[in-house]
This record gives structure tokens, C-alpha cells and sequence, in this order.
């Protein structure tokens, strides 16, 4: 065979057999192919689901906490957290790096966290970075696109009111729970519950395709409460000026409604804000003082002194009652009145405030009566409101009662009690001396309807009682808070002074200045509490201090809840009734 021919014979088959290769090549895949999508589809596509396809909680947005009208005092809004997958990043400078000069963190400290998670059988897949970021952030961090690096959205406690409302609302924590105020009492009613979805990721984690969602998120439901803002920011303003110009140590006022026992506002001093607790070392400002903080009432308490003694029979409100020469010693203790007032009647007792008159009562009717009135409207109990750290005081009960126990309960030292709790009591003789609920979330009418009243006081002694307390505020009848007085309103009020109690027992120039004030007395809309504590300067008599803080707000709460004027001169009202 020659040579070209054998050359011819060997290209021949050389070619067959690339060709034959060519074929079992295609062949082999075409078998694996056919293998992949017939035999192995279903563990191929969960491989692959496994590594796109991811399921991500659906976030619930807490509650609206509102106003009776309806004013936002609490909403939820959503932001994003920045956070990241210790395993995959660590050990990745350059990325840490990055991220730590984004946020303006330290590089060190924040390599060491990621580090010391990576290496956590607990935490290596998950550490938080930021949470709550400024929004242009949150983007920045997204755009970079950092391998290893997420953000996840969450929801923010926003309070527009801010520290108007701050103690009654309170705040939740980074996670969205309620940590203070009605924020913790209906933490249950106001979180929601989360949902999940399937989402399919590329391997950055930026969602591709949003495939479908498993559980939907049930957002939390609302809370309407009592208070009307247009009232709390009259009151706030009002308390927080005089709680200033007396250099006073603390301060507090609730304004409750008679008929239904709504609180429609309560602010305390000092406040703070709720967005920015991270430097605050004093946190006895986030107590809510008319709710948590009891007080000896001191002179607050003669009216419930004065219904007693007209219960017993003993007394009418003409009965004279002998006070001279102002003071009176039971056993080695004084008792004494600011001034000797003489001969006074039991209204007059109310008029001056009269710690002799209330005493010379006591020790005639003995102190049972006394306490048993003042139980009936409430001290002593807890009022019930499941607001956090409600204290209901203290209302003694001695097996023998000693003779000065007995006289200084008759005007108001010996018991405690809660700004809210004196609003209650008052309401009390305010309503024809009927007690009901007190509530800071609004009700209907038709609860308002169905809520238990008890008849704590007649009606006949509430109105006597009451009668009287409209002379405190006259001056044309010997009353000396004639500045609690409302233009064209008839007010109804009581003054209160205590001495605080020190070291060594009743600080001589450490007082709490009080006020009560109904109005308008001809028939009461509201009761009106303010509470001083420890004001500074010359003056400090409730009458001088907590009084003009009363008339400012319930002059502001008549034209609020559009009150009509019960008091208007004669010579005022001819000419409006001509127009």
C-alpha cells in the first residue's frame, strides 16, 4: 500500500472517529440533560429554591394611641435597620471598613463585634449594626451594595405631642414594646402580630421577586384615650410656667369630668421628651405624679370633715363653732390657724380654713366618721385605671385613735393620697355626691350609662357642702382664693398647704401648695386638681400658689367644652340680652 493511500486511509478514519467522539459527547449530554430535568428535577429545583428563595417576616406597625378627638399622640412609622452576617463579612477589612466610615463608627470596635459573632454558635448569622437610621443613611448603606451587609424594615414610635402628653402616653423600647404610661398598660392591645412572606433573593440579599405572602401581618389595634389635647396643652403650659416661676420641686394637675369620670387632662413638671431618653439621668421624670406620687392633702381634706360632721346630726352649716384665741394645745402639741378668726360658723370653718373648727369637730364626733366619709369617695383604695405604678395612699385605720391623730386628720395630715384620687373625692360632692370610675381611655355613652355609681354622700349634704366651697373663692364673704375666680363662671374650690415631711420630721418652710377647684359651681362640668410641691420664694399658700394656675385652666376648659356662663353681672347681662 502505498504511501498516500495508507495518508488517505488513517484521515478517513481520524475523521470518523472525531466525528464518532462528537457523538457520544452529545449523546452524554443529552443524557445528563434528560437525567437533570426527568430524575433530578424535584431535588434540583428545592437546591435551588433553597439558595433564592427566602422566607421574611412581615413586620406589624403598632397601634394609634389618639385623643378623644382623634389627635395623634402616638403613631407607628417605618424605617429600616441596618444589619449583618457575621460569617460572610468577617474577615473582610475593606467591607468593614467601608461600613464603619458610613456610619461613622469605630472600625476596631465594630471588627471585634463582628468577629466575636462569627465565632458564636448563637449569633453568627445575624447582628444588628443600626437599627432606626436616618432614612438618607439606611440608603446610602443599600446603594453601596456590600456583600454580606442587609437592611430590614422595622417600625418607629413617633409622639407628635412630645412631652405635652409624655407622662400619661409613656414610650416603647427599639423593639416596639411598651416600656411606660398606657404604652405598657395596653402593650398587649396595641402590638400586632407578624406575618411572613416568600421572596426570592439574588445573593446580596435584594429582593428580586416578591412571590407570595403566607401570613399576612395584623397591625395593632388603637387606643382612644380621655384626654382632649386642647385641654392637656392648656394645662401643661399653664403648670409647667408656674412650676418655673416658683423654682418648685415638682408639680401636677388633672382635670376630670364630673358626669362621665374621664380624665380629660393630666400633665405633670418636670416632663421630658420621649425621642431623646439617651442622656436623661434623672428618671424620676418619667414618673407620672398625679397617678404614682402621694401627698398628705393637708386642708384639702376639711370638706370631707365638714360632710361628716353633717351626717352626724350634730351640725347644720349655721352651727357656731368657737376658735379664739387661733391656737389650742392636745396634750404637748399645738394646733393653730393662720389668724384667730373668733366665732365662726361650720361655713365659715370652710371660708377661713379653720384647723381649730375642724378640730374642735373631730374631737366632738371622733375620728371613725371622719375616715368612714373619706373611704366612701376613695382614699385609701386603688383607683383602678391600670396605669403603671398607681398607688392608692394610705387612709389610716388605728385600733385607739390618740386625740392629736384625731385632729390632724380632720385637716388632712396623717392620710396620703394621689392628685387623682383628691379629683375623684371631689367629683364626688361635685355630683350630688355620687362616685364613679375614673378612666383615662374615652368611653361611650353607652358605657358611661352602665358604669357603677354609688351614693357616697347625700345629695342634700354634697350640696351643702358644696355651697360652702363657693365661698372660698369669694372675697366678698371672707374667701381667700378670690384669684381662683373665673370672669362670668361661678367657681367652687378648696385651698390646701401642707408642710412636707424632712429628715427630722415637718419642715418649717417646705410646703405643698394645693388647689380644688368645681366649675361652674351652679352645676360642675369639671374638677380641677393642682399640685405644687415645694415651691420657692415668699409666697407658698395654695390659695396664692396652685389657685391662678385653677383659673387659668378652667377659664381656657369653659370656652373648650363650651361651657355657658353661669355668672354674668347684671349690668352685662342686660346689655347682651338687648343685642
Amino acid at each position: 500500500m502505498t504511501k498516500a493511500r495508507i495518508a488517505s486511509f488513517f484521515q478517513y478514519w481520524r475523521f470518523h472517529l472525531v466525528m464518532f467522539a462528537m457523538l457520544l459527547c452529545i449523546i452524554a449530554i443529552g443524557w445528563k440533560v434528560s437525567a437533570l430535568h426527568v430524575m433530578e428535577r424535584d431535588f434540583l429545583q428545592d437546591e435551588g429554591d433553597a439558595r433564592t428563595i427566602r422566607t421574611l417576616p412581615l413586620v406589624a406597625n403598632r397601634g394609634l394611641i389618639t385623643d378623644r378627638n382623634g389627635e395623634p399622640l402616638a403613631v407607628s412609622t417605618p424605617v429600616k435597620a441596618i444589619w449583618v452576617n457575621p460569617s460572610e463579612i468577617s474577615g473582610e477589612v475593606a467591607a468593614i471598613a467601608l461600613l464603619a466610615k458610613s456610619l461613622d463608627l469605630n472600625f476596631e470596635a465594630l471588627t471585634s463585634k463582628i468577629e466575636k459573632n462569627a465565632l458564636s454558635v448563637c449569633c453568627s448569622q445575624f447582628l444588628y449594626i443600626k437599627r432606626r437610621p436616618a432614612p438618607a443613611d439606611a440608603d446610602r448603606i443599600d446603594d453601596l451594595g456590600i456583600d454580606g451587609v442587609y437592611l430590614q424594615q422595622e417600625y418607629q414610635r413617633f409622639y407628635p405631642q412630645g412631652e405635652v402628653a409624655a407622662h400619661l402616653v409613656g414610650f416603647s423600647n427599639v423593639d416596639d414594646v411598651g416600656q411606660e404610661g398606657l404604652e405598657l398598660t395596653y402593650d398587649d392591645w396595641l402590638r400586632g402580630v407578624p406575618g411572613s412572606r416568600q421572596v426570592m433573593q439574588d445573593r446580596r440579599g435584594h429582593i428580586i421577586e416578591e412571590l407570595n405572602t403566607i401570613k399576612p401581618a395584623q397591625p395593632g389595634k388603637s387606643v382612644e384615650l380621655s384626654i382632649d389635647f386642647r385641654l392637656q396643652s392648656l394645662a401643661y403650659r399653664e403648670l409647667k410656667s408656674e412650676f418655673i416661676t416658683r423654682h418648685a420641686k415638682s408639680a401636677a394637675v388633672v382635670v376630670l369630668d364630673v358626669d362621665s369620670g374621664e380624665v380629660l387632662a393630666m400633665a405633670n413638671q418636670p416632663s421630658y421628651n420621649p425621642h431623646n431618653k439617651a442622656n436623661m439621668t434623672d428618671f424620676s421624670v418619667m414618673r407620672n405624679r398625679a397617678i404614682t406620687d402621694v401627698f398628705e392633702p393637708g386642708s384639702t381634706i376639711k370638706a370631707f370633715t365638714v360632710a361628716a360632721a353633717l351626717e352626724s346630726g350634730l351640725y347644720t352649716p349655721d352651727t357656731i363653732i368657737e376658735t379664739s384665741p387661733g391656737w389650742r394645745m392636745i396634750g404637748p402639741y399645738e394646733v393653730k390657724d393662720l389668724f384667730d378668726y373668733g366665732t365662726l360658723t361650720l361655713t365659715k370653718v370652710i371660708t377661713k380654713s379653720s384647723n381649730i373648727g375642724t378640730t374642735q369637730i373631730a374631737l366632738n364626733i371622733g375620728p371613725e366618721p371622719i375616715r368612714d366619709v373619706l373611704e366612701r369617695v376613695g382614699f385609701g383604695q386603688v383607683l383602678g385605671t391600670g396605669f403603671p405604678g398607681e398607688r392608692g395612699g394610705v387612709l389610716p385605720n388605728h385600733r385607739r385613735w390618740s386625740r392629736i391623730e384625731t385632729a390632724t386628720l380632720s385637716y388632712g395630715y396623717g392620710l396620703s393620697g394621689s392628685a387623682l384620687q383628691l379629683a375623684q373625692a371631689y367629683s364626688a360632692i361635685a355630683d350630688n355626691g355620687i362616685k364613679k370610675p375614673v378612666s383615662l381611655v374615652k368611653l361611650d355613652q353607652d358605657t358611661i350609662d352602665s358604669l357603677p355609681r354609688e351614693q357616697v354622700i347625700s345629695s342634700k349634704i354634697s350640696n351643702q357642702v358644696l355651697a360652702m366651697l363657693e365661698t372660698v373663692v369669694d372675697p366678698k364673704r371672707g374667701g381667700s382664693a378670690d384669684e381662683a375666680q373665673i370672669p362670668f363662671y361661678s367657681v367652687a374650690g378648696k385651698t390646701g398647704t401642707a408642710h412636707v415631711v424632712g429628715e427630722f420630721g415637718y419642715e418649717e418652710n417646705l410646703h405643698n401648695s394645693l388647689f380644688v377647684g368645681l366649675a361652674p359651681a351652679s352645676d360642675p362640668k369639671i374638677v380641677v386638681v393642682v399640685v405644687i410641691n415645694e415651691p420657692k420664694g415668699e409666697e407658698h399658700y395654695g390659695g396664692q400658689v396652685a389657685a391662678p394656675v385653677f383659673s387659668k385652666i378652667a377659664a381656657g376648659a369653659m370656652r373648650i367644652l363650651n361651657v355657658a356662663p353661669d355668672n354674668i353681672p347684671k349690668d352685662q347681662s342686660a346689655g347682651l340680652s338687648s343685642i
